[in-house]
């Protein structure tokens, strides 16, 4: 996180090598802490560089997991932590298929980097999210399209642990400016709505499921 608890600065990492680039990064740690919405950086594995405290708080209620922390990289928590669907709402259809889609066409473009290939071998050695991605995301990305792959702008469902915001959506805003893409990095705000009180959504409840909805069950 950007500040932890006790107000302590967290240095971001993986840190660039140039004292401009760290520069550059601490400043705009103090820019995204400012930010009321949950706001992170993060590298081209989904690790995350910087985030803020509003980032922290909507994440504060998971429990913990070795490597799937949304502090330590998103696209895990995404797709392996138990306690994923307990924030993220309606996770299979609007987070973990999107994040999925996003990751294959990092794959397709960056086949041979070794940070990509550690997470296929980890959706690989999952049963569940081996069939989403092998079987589940194509049938998914043919029905909906370019969208997809569409990151900025996209409204999905959260499930806030702040009662002031409650079952909530937030809109993704990609505000990635060219210094932090020269870096390989991108930021991402969730831009969060009033609680819409005629759409009420229950909490999320931990994956217990052998498959996806996506994923034909065997068994049908």
């Amino acid at each position: 996180m950007a500040y932890q608890a006790g107000g302590q600065r967290f240095e971001p990492r993986p840190v660039p090598e140039s004292c401009e680039a760290q520069a550059y990064l601490r400043d705009y740690a103090t820019l995204v802490e400012a930010v009321p919405f949950p706001s992170v950086i993060l590298d081209h594995c989904w690790d995350v560089v910087l985030a803020n405290t509003a980032f922290a708080s909507l994440f504060r209620g998971v429990g913990p997991h070795p490597t799937a922390m949304p502090d330590d990289n998103l696209l895990r928590f995404v797709l392996f932590h138990p306690d994923a669907s307990t924030v993220l709402g309606e996770h299979e259809s609007s987070w973990c298929l999107p994040m999925l889609a996003h990751f294959a066409a990092a794959l397709e473009r960056q086949g041979h980097d070794h940070g990509l290939q550690a997470i296929r071998r980890e959706i690989a050695q999952d049963p569940i999210m081996e069939a989403a991605y092998r079987q589940g995301l194509p049938h998914w990305i043919r029905a909906v399209g370019e969208r997809a792959v569409a990151q900025d702008g996209a409204v999905r469902p959260l499930l806030h642990p702040d009662p002031r915001w409650g079952a909530t959506e937030c809109r993704v805003v990609d505000e990635t400016p060219r210094t932090l893409q020269e870096m390989g990095y991108t930021r991402l705000t969730l831009v969060l709505r009033e609680a819409r009180r005629d759409r009420p959504r229950g909490r999320g409840v931990r994956r217990t499921a052998s498959h996806l909805s996506v994923v034909p069950n065997p068994e049908d």
